[in-house]
């Protein structure tokens, strides 16, 4: 009697539900092939790329010419060379510290100033009852579509009887009411629960404590939107110190760049680029350390 030796091609036996390279059956494992664009879809990434490279252009361009300018004066033989002869001729044609403390002066104490009566006039149209207060909110909003050349003359003239006039109380007082400012803090304490001041009211807060130890907190990227929006427009105000000022003291320093122009026109471009370029550096700074909490301000309506 001859045995049976089991075949040496039958089938070795595999895990139930998997075949025998150890994948599951309907799943396909081959690496998907990279997507190829079309001819729309390359036309479509060009024209975004150079809607792109058009706009870098007009935003840095101007920046760039006026670095390059600045650091690169007309030396005697008509060539540029890259120096600080220009910067030294605005140190040497203008008082710059006086014009900078001036700037700093009048938008430091404008913007803080802006950032407190927002955040009262705020909370009082978002928390508080009264009556007219959706009247009075609306009119202030309609005051951000008055231009400041309408108002200047009335302004300049309650100015002058209060006898501030040539001061840089001039430019402070005016500053510091703000209905953008008004109109965003009121959004964020209204995104407050209430529920918070009612807790606080239970246990005896008063209602300026409630305001200052619980919402004013809470409303911080709200207050640093409007300080730096502050600090950034005011910094660079042009229109009512020329209107506000007369005396070379109190001028800020975009109204007192304007000497190094020169009579004519007949002043150097280096030089007075190179003024500009001075101006911007306080501007880049608040910009640097304030881009976080200007962010996240801008971002915070949009996450609940």
């Amino acid at each position: 009697m001859s045995s049976i030796a089991p075949s040496s091609t039958a089938a070795t036996a595999t895990p139930t539900g998997t075949t025998p390279t150890g994948t599951k059956p309907g799943i396909d494992s081959t690496p998907a092939a990279p997507r190829r664009l079309g001819r729309e879809g390359l036309l479509a990434l060009l024209g975004k790329a150079l809607i792109l490279l058009v706009a870098l252009f007009l935003t840095l361009g101007p920046v760039v010419w006026t670095l390059w300018v600045a650091f690169t004066p007309v030396d005697e033989s008509g060539h540029h060379t890259l120096s600080l002869a220009a910067f030294k001729d605005v140190f040497s044609k203008v008082d710059v510290w006086r014009l900078f403390w001036n700037s700093i002066l009048v938008t430091g104490l404008s913007a803080v100033g802006q950032m407190f009566t927002a955040a009262l006039a705020g909370y009082s149209f978002a928390r508080l009852s009264f009556k007219g207060r959706e009247w009075l909110f609306g009119l202030i909003l309609a005051t951000m579509m008055i231009p400041m050349q309408v108002t200047i003359v009335p302004v300049f003239m309650l100015i002058r009887g209060m006898g501030l006039s040539d001061t840089l109380l001039a430019l402070i007082l005016p500053a510091l009411p703000t209905a953008f400012g008004t109109f965003l803090m009121r959004q964020y304490f209204m995104g407050i629960p209430e529920s918070l001041a009612e807790a606080a009211q239970i246990d005896g807060a008063s209602p300026w404590r409630v305001f200052w130890k619980i919402y004013l907190p809470l409303a911080t990227p709200g207050l640093a939107i409007v300080g730096i929006l502050a600090f950034n427009g005011i910094w660079n105000e042009f229109f009512r110190p020329l209107i506000m000022t007369i005396s070379e003291q109190n001028f800020t320093l975009p109204l007192g760049l304007v000497s190094l122009q020169g009579q004519l026109g007949t002043g150097s471009m280096s030089t007075v680029l190179a003024g500009v370029v001075l101006s911007m550096i306080p501007a880049l700074i608040v910009f640097i350390f304030g881009q976080r909490p200007l962010r996240e301000g801008l971002t915070a309506g949009s996450v609940k």
